[in-house]
């Protein structure tokens, strides 16, 4: 087994849930996105990007808008739906609780665990 493949799991788990976040501040572009989850070490390609913003979308979670731009083609600004916000809301409660427990569990290295028979 090979931790590169657990570690590119781990981020996959999470990547929805970070672009939620992104999304909710305001109208934002895909490659805004891209680079923000970039810059956070969260490495994610257009190829990845892109499919997912489409499941949010036909999920009713985010909508999107065309703005003319002018220096180049009109843009897609992506926002959440109150759907969406909704969505996150739950996942932020999901995500305390799961850094709550990971955090109680891997600070309690070297020590044995109650709950095993000697």
């Amino acid at each position: 087994m090979k931790v590169e493949n657990t570690q590119v799991q781990m981020r996959k788990g999470i990547l929805e849930f970070c672009i939620l976040h992104i999304i909710s501040r305001g109208e934002v572009y895909a490659s805004d996105m891209l680079e923000e989850l970039t810059s956070a070490k969260i490495m994610v390609v257009e190829g990845t990007l892109y499919p997912l913003l489409t499941r949010l979308r036909k999920a009713g979670l985010v909508e999107y808008k065309w703005v003319e731009s002018t220096s180049g083609p009109p843009r897609k600004y992506y926002t959440l739906t109150e759907e969406g916000r909704s969505f996150l809301e739950q996942l932020d409660y999901t995500w305390d609780e799961l850094m709550k427990s990971t955090t109680r569990i891997i600070s309690l290295k070297g020590t044995k665990s109650k709950t095993r028979k000697k």
